[in-house]
């Protein structure tokens, strides 16, 4: 059955259409947002139950490229891309961890955490980047003279990027801010190949340059302003269901920074209600650092207003964006889930990271800020503890050593480290370590 999908403006008074193919950002009519759009009614000609199998069958599977967890869904992602053109590395596929002995810590009976950053470069990022690499490949295939994929990161975009067109022999280059990503996130665009450019300015900064650079059609933008990377992404929703038996929790709670992915997530679970494959929707948290808050000031005031701030220095650099490309987008998601806006201070989110550290995880500092607004939405009883809650984790831990090591050397400023555990040194001595062990054992 053929399905089309196609990019449209997400202005419902302008509609401005064009092909997957083109090479654009915003509308070329009214230069709003773009989004991209399905035939839902060809969709629909599949039954729900016919959806969830084909989903089910392809799962995690060896038959490329449908094993992926992305391109399992391919026909709600980009039907029409030739399969040959795929560049995938199996991504997706993620665990769904029950963190039983955090959720009896908070209160919770059922807190679950998505564990996206357990991928091929230790991020989420990688749901999307299969997609938009795909789509560059196809157009290169097509006859596109498109000479780079250029991005402006805080690290985990430049190594998605750099990794999907090292895979694809696409030449790659990233933007980054000086001094201001883990030495562990810079390393990964060098080890595979990009052109790294670490620029004298924060994120916004550089995200400035890079949008001067794609009004050059040879070098193809590949940060969330593209909608493709957003349905990549959107896939999160759709696995989180499948893989509870396509059970929809009550809340999910979302670390936001460019607000990309608050804005994919919605979309999966709407598209998953258009389609019959469930029949309710999630409420939604986006959770912010405080430093870098400006979604949550327009939370506060029924998002009447939005205006940029300036990004102050967080330990959740991968957030530290004071100006969101996709706010137009995520604001509507927000509202249609009758959705929550809270913000963690740096104390907050270091103490929420260290906490679920202590219960089996390795969490990011970005989804330390997540934890902290479960925190703080349970202490509140906005959520209950018979919620059943997905946090999403988006990169993992060892990206961040810097500052899990830090936090247990209590050397983070401005930050009391409640839960600091040092290596106790000794002699060489049985009698000794024993001595330790017993204190220590409960």
């Amino acid at each position: 059955m053929a399905y089309n999908s196609w990019f449209e403006c997400i202005d419902p008074e302008c509609g401005e259409r064009m092909s997957l193919t083109e090479i654009a950002y915003t509308c070329p009519k009214c230069g709003g947002l773009l989004m991209v759009a399905h035939d839902l009614e060809a969709l629909k000609n599949r039954s729900s139950a016919a959806w969830m199998k084909l989903f089910d069958d392809r799962y995690m599977t060896t038959q490329f490229p449908y094993g992926s967890g992305v391109w399992g869904k391919k026909e709600w992602v980009y039907p029409q891309i030739e399969d040959d053109n795929i560049v995938s590395t199996n991504e997706g596929g993620s665990n769904l961890f029950w963190a039983y002995r955090l959720g009896e810590i908070l209160g919770i009976n059922q807190l679950w955490i998505k564990q996206a950053g357990n991928s091929h470069t230790g991020s989420f990022k990688d749901l999307g980047m299969t997609v938009l690499v795909s789509a560059v490949q196809q157009m290169i295939h097509d006859g596109a003279d498109i000479q780079a994929v250029i991005c402006a990161s805080t690290g985990d975009t430049s190594a998605a990027v750099a990794a999907y067109c090292a895979t694809a022999g696409i030449p790659a280059v990233v933007l980054l801010p000086k001094n201001k990503v883990t030495t562990s996130q810079l390393v990964q665009p060098l080890a595979n190949g990009a052109l790294t450019l670490a620029i004298d300015t924060d994120f916004d900064g550089c995200m400035a340059i890079v949008k001067r650079l794609s009004e050059d059609k040879r070098f193809y933008l590949a940060n969330s302003i593209n909608p493709l990377r957003i349905e990549g992404q959107k896939t999160l929703s759709v696995e989180i269901v499948q893989q509870d038996d396509w059970q929809v929790p009550d809340w999910v709670i979302v670390p936001s920074g460019n607000l990309g992915n608050i804005t994919a997530i919605g979309l999966g679970f709407q598209m998953m209600l258009e389609l019959g494959l469930i029949n309710k929707l999630p409420r939604l948290v986006a959770a912010q650092a405080a430093a870098a808050a400006p979604l949550y000031n327009s939370y506060k005031t029924g998002f009447k207003e939005f205006t940029a701030v300036q990004a102050q220095a967080t330990q959740a650099t991968a957030i530290q964006i004071g100006n969101p490309v996709s706010a137009p987008r995520a604001i509507p998601i927000l509202e249609a889930f009758n959705g929550i806006v809270e913000q963690a201070t740096e104390n907050e989110l270091a103490q929420a990271a260290s906490l679920a550290d202590s219960t089996g995880l390795f969490a990011c500092p970005q989804t330390g800020v997540a934890l902290a607004a479960l925190m703080k939405l349970t202490e509140k009883k906005i959520i209950s503890p018979d919620d059943r809650v997905i946090v999403i984790s988006t990169a993992n831990g060892l990206k961040f050593a810097d500052f899990k090591i830090g936090y247990h050397n209590e050397a983070l400023a401005g930050i009391t480290s409640k839960l600091a555990n040092k290596p106790v040194e000794l002699p060489g001595d049985y009698d000794t370590v024993v001595k330790a062990i017993t204190k220590r054992a409960p």
